[in-house]
């Protein structure tokens, strides 16, 4: 029987519902769980091993993955690799990519499956719902719920089918058993195979436990962040010494704020970098994923994502300058 690759995002409910999706639509599916640091490195190690193998597989997925100028080459070339060894190649995101990047990985063979206007998890649900049972809407939406986007034409059509506080509460449980288990990709892996299951995040052994200590940690953290806070024109910023995620900080930075752009960071010694996470109100007017995009590449770093919601890697000289001109150019 042949077997299929799924590489997904592991850090939020639309990379993981991404490969839940692909996981119940496919029969036989090995599922890398990756974050946008160890992309490249991933893919590499794969294309490798699978440059070994006579037999087995024949389709890869990778799913919810955003590139930027840093990666991008890397990233073509391996996928090239991956076409002319023989494997069928797909890649399905929403991130902000140009035309040229686009053009690339299309005339190499792959097939691009692309749009920013819905998050990965519902263009996989809406490509393969035939394949799939109605049940697995629901991580569509929850995908679509949780990076923002059930607004958007076909979520809010998928999330219409749900009611909405059961769909938040689940949503958001989720959320935090994924946040809080970055570090231990069994337990994400098992998540996966539970949802594939036709299960609910509520099925999940001590998910709701897990998920009320995350809150807790959150609120303790807020507490002892809010006189760290510091502001420039348009931005609010903090540093993040606690061990949570930097993203999930930010959107509560924000929401405290009234500037129109929030970025949280938190140094990692091993990289000599600042990973920070960026977050727009509806009041901010620049696509922040573009522009973090040019000015990371520019310092030396990498960066990039959607219009609201962003990251970056930006090397420790070099912040200052990283901010300073983020704060130029947020309209």
């Amino acid at each position: 029987m042949s077997i299929t690759i799924c590489l997904s995002h592991k850090e939020d409910v639309d990379g993981i519902s991404s490969a839940v999706l692909i996981n119940s639509a496919f029969k036989k599916v090995s599922t890398i769980l990756v974050d946008y640091a160890n992309l490249i490195n991933k893919l590499d190690k794969l294309s490798n091993e699978l440059g070994q193998v006579t037999k087995g597989y024949n389709r890869i997925f990778i799913c919810d993955l955003g590139l930027n100028k840093k990666i991008h080459k890397k990233f073509v070339n391996i996928l090239n690799k991956l076409v002319s060894l023989g494997y069928k190649v797909t890649y399905i995101d929403h991130h902000d990519l140009e035309p040229d990047i686009k053009n690339e990985i299309k005339d190499i063979g792959v097939n691009l499956v692309h749009s920013t206007e819905e998050s990965a998890s519902v263009q996989v649900y809406t490509k393969y719902k035939k394949r799939l049972k109605q049940h697995y809407a629901f991580f569509a939406a929850a995908g679509a719920l949780t990076d923002y986007l059930d607004a958007k034409p076909l979520a809010s059509s998928l999330l219409s089918r749900y009611d909405r506080q059961f769909l938040m509460l689940e949503s958001t449980v989720l959320s935090y058993m994924i946040s809080s288990h970055q570090n231990d990709d069994e337990y994400l892996h098992r998540i996966v195979r539970t949802l594939s299951e036709m299960k609910f995040p509520h099925d999940i052994d001590g998910g709701f436990l897990y998920a009320g200590k995350y809150a807790q940690k959150i609120s303790r953290a807020l507490v002892s962040l809010s006189g760290e806070i510091r502001t420039s024109n348009n931005l609010v910023f903090v540093q993040n010494n606690s061990d949570l995620a930097s993203s999930t900080v930010v959107n509560f930075i924000l929401g405290a704020s009234e500037k129109k752009v929030a970025l949280v960071y938190k140094f990692k010694e091993e990289k000599s970098s600042f990973i920070i996470s960026i977050r727009g109100s509806k009041d901010c007017n620049t696509h922040l994923g573009r522009v973090v995009n040019e000015i990371a590449s520019r310092l030396g770093g990498s960066g990039g994502g959607h219009d609201k919601a962003c990251g970056a890697v930006i090397p420790e000289n070099n912040f200052q300058d990283f901010v300073n001109l983020l704060d130029k150019n947020i309209l």
